[in-house]
């Protein structure tokens, strides 16, 4: 709804009410409408001030009303019923102007905004784009180049750049609402003729051809497949070849396009999933709102390597003070240096204040003995750990939460070497720690609720997306990606070339292929884990060099290792870098005559692979997976691994995720196709369909909302 008032006796006041950040829901619409027809019709209102309840302008649109019957006013004939109005109307932008808020904002004759406001149209992170003028608004406000900008990445500009622009009239540090006001009154009674944004001219310059065409080279690129930020191109286009009725004109019906595609289906989905995650529950039904989070004001991080340093700069940019402990002294004042200018880096990126003297730094695990929780960073070494862990049940103050960032090692066996097994939980950051957005916070059949509610929260603070997940061997970003990785493989030894897998998979949405993503980590380090496990057998030939354990095994990552090619730390891996530490991938004729010999050891016949058969192999194994640890009560439910796959593994967001992909295919077909290879190939477990895929196909596959009916919840591990 929309609360009216009046102030200073000639200035009407609107206030859209809808918390949480006032979004545009029919009867916020209705308010405005209702409140703007009450204002010009007041003979002592002289001039409109519109801004949001409890410090908000708007957020935009009202996401839940997406794919319902709109009620109330359309967002387009009330933004044009304010531009038309003859008595000014002031936007006072507070918080947030977002979609369409800043639409209505746009609507306004000026625009007031406090300095810690963000505004942007963020529609097409959602599939969609701004579909109540703002493709044809702010490029006649602001020119076609930045106009492009910020609907085509969606990203928020603060309120300084916002009137370097000039979206906005003025900036205050004091309330906006007070300014607008007061800007109000000193505009009452002039012209509004050269303040409607609409009846501007079309932005014209000599070069809008090429401006146009490098913008959707530009977007194609970075965009991986998605068509929402090539449609918001076209829809900015027309704002300077049709006049601005046609433009709206074509800006809606760009819009109803966007609207009724999948990936705008995936985005939304997307989008509430990421949500979803945050109320998180086990998969047996614990829940974190019944369980309070201890209060952590000083934590800990062991180790100072590439993850434990990005952990710090995390802990200490969310205000909390670091112990940061790294036993050997060359690498503590290697560490301390790097910390220092990873903090300073984001500091002026961000435009915050300096956080580095939140952490002290030491040689000694002693140094930890009064904090409320530590995170284990050291190498991916389980005896390490182990002795660490029992190092830190006798040193650490009772109480404090013991957390571990390993990939994919038993917490339970970590949690077994202290005193307190239900104190300890892992956190598996993902590289580089204080710039990607995943946690994993894993739970053992001891740990606590109140200790993983602690962790979840301890993530939020950091900035992070927090995903509770069970104990399990690699958890579930790492899990699924084993039998991903496999296929890849395998279809090497079949006959493709890392090229052209990679090639699909960036085709599908992947920002990189699997091979580029294993160059760019370190082929050493899966070929550790294999060593570790016992997998690798040097020297080993025949039919026993592609079998483990009755499984079909490739040893193409092992036999790339003992040659030293570990990807782009060494300049040769699948692909041939031209130095150590080389970002280009460029295909290597080494590596193909390897492949080609491989094949004639083994004899294997190279055959002709197409793209569908690597495309379908590689995710289906990949989400054949998820369904068993679904089925396995290792994520609560298919949100979880979506939101995983999307932030941690690359998963284009367009696609909403690999379970949400998997229901869009059709989860008939998903398990028709994993029958056809697992028949093909018998010996690789990986495709043989999970049961739960088949039980949800039986049922009509239901739509993924309903999949929690058909998973046989376990009982309680908390």
């Amino acid at each position: 709804m929309a609360f009216y008032s009046r102030v200073s006796g000639s200035v009407g006041v609107i206030t859209l009410q809808n918390p949480p950040v006032n979004a545009l829901s029919a009867a916020v619409r209705q308010g405005i409408v209702d409140t703007m027809h009450r204002a010009l019709s007041e003979p002592e209102v002289k001039s409109v001030v519109i801004c949001g309840q409890n410090g908000k302008f708007c957020g935009g649109a009202d996401i839940r009303e997406f794919g319902a019957n709109m009620r109330g006013p359309p967002l387009v004939p009330m933004i044009h019923l304010i531009e038309a109005a003859e008595k000014p109307v002031v936007a006072a932008i507070e918080g947030v102007a977002l979609g369409g808020g800043l639409e209505l904002a746009l609507g306004c004759h000026y625009r007031i905004a406090h300095s810690k406001a963000r505004l942007g149209l963020p529609e097409v992170t959602l599939g969609l784009l701004p579909g109540a003028g703002g493709t044809q608004r702010l490029p006649r406000l602001i020119g076609v180049p930045a106009a492009l900008e910020l609907i085509t990445t969606g990203r928020h500009a603060t309120a300084a750049e916002a009137l370097q622009l000039g979206i906005v009239d003025e900036v205050t540090d004091h309330s906006a609402v007070d300014a607008a006001v007061k800007f109000a009154q000193s505009v009452a009674g002039k012209s509004l003729d050269a303040r409607r944004i609409s009846t501007y001219p079309s932005p014209r310059s000599p070069d809008l051809a090429e401006i146009f065409e490098k913008a959707m080279q530009e977007v194609r690129r970075s965009a991986r497949g998605a068509i929402a930020p090539v449609t918001c191109v076209q829809a900015v286009h027309a704002s300077v070849t049709l006049p601005y009725a046609k433009g709206m004109e074509r800006e809606r019906e760009l819009f109803s396009t966007l609207f009724t595609s999948g990936q705008a289906h995936a985005l939304q989905y997307y989008f509430f999933a990421q949500r979803a995650v945050s109320r998180w529950s086990t998969p047996s039904g614990a829940r974190w709102d019944t369980s309070k989070p201890r209060p952590v004001r000083k934590a800990a991080v062991i180790g100072l390597g590439t993850m434990g340093r990005g952990i710090s700069v995390s802990l200490a940019q969310a205000g909390l003070s670091v112990v940061a402990v790294e036993t050997q002294e060359k690498q503590l004042l290697e560490a301390k240096q790097a910390v220092s200018g990873m903090l300073e880096r984001s500091a002026k990126r961000r435009g915050v204040p300096l956080a580095d003297d939140k952490i002290k730094y030491n040689c000694s695990v002693q140094a930890v003995a009064d904090v409320d929780l530590v995170i284990e960073a050291v190498f991916e070494d389980m005896a390490l750990k182990k002795t660490i862990f029992q190092q830190l049940s006798g040193i650490c103050k009772p109480g404090t939460l013991l957390c571990t960032n390993t990939s994919g090692l038993d917490i339970d066996e970590l949690a077994s070497q202290t005193q307190s097994p239900e104190l300890v939980v892992g956190m598996h950051f993902f590289a580089p720690a204080h710039v990607m957005k995943l946690l994993e916070v894993v739970y053992g059949p001891r740990s606590s609720p109140e200790a993983l509610a602690t962790a979840m929260e301890m993530g939020k603070k950091m900035g992070k997306v927090s995903v509770a997940v069970g104990n399990c061997r690699g958890f579930v970003g790492n899990r699924m990606l084993k039998p991903y990785l496999e296929q890849a493989f395998f279809l090497l030894e079949e006959g493709a070339t890392p090229e052209q897998v990679d090639q699909v998979l960036e085709e599908f949405g992947f920002a990189m292929g699997v091979f580029k993503v294993s160059d760019l980590s370190g082929l050493d380090v899966g070929w550790k884990v294999r060593k570790a496990d016992g997998l690798v057998v040097p020297g080993s030939t025949g039919k026993s060099a592609r079998i483990r354990g009755g499984s079909r095994y490739s040893p193409l990552g092992d036999l790339l290792c003992e040659q030293g090619r570990f990807g782009q730390k060494t300049g040769r891996g699948w692909y041939h870098y031209d130095k150590p530490g080389g970002r280009v991938a460029k295909p290597d004729p080494w590596l193909h005559g390897f492949l080609e010999e491989y094949r004639a050891r083994h004899g294997l016949v190279a055959r002709r692979i197409d793209h569908q058969e690597m495309l379908e192999r590689c995710l289906y194994a990949l989400i054949n997976e998820g369904f068993q640890i679904l089925q396995d009560g290792i994520a609560a439910g298919p949100e979880d691994i979506d939101v995983i796959y999307v932030l941690g593994y690359g998963w284009p967001r367009h696609r909403g995720g690999p379970m949400f992909y998997a229901g869009l295919v059709g989860l008939d077909k998903v398990l028709e196709r994993l029958e056809h290879y697992h028949q093909v190939y018998p010996d690789v477990l990986g495709l043989k369909p999970c049961s739960l895929i088949r039980k949800l196909a039986a049922s009509s596959s239901p739509p993924i909302h309903r999949w929690r009916e058909f998973i046989q919840k376990p009982r309680s591990q908390l």
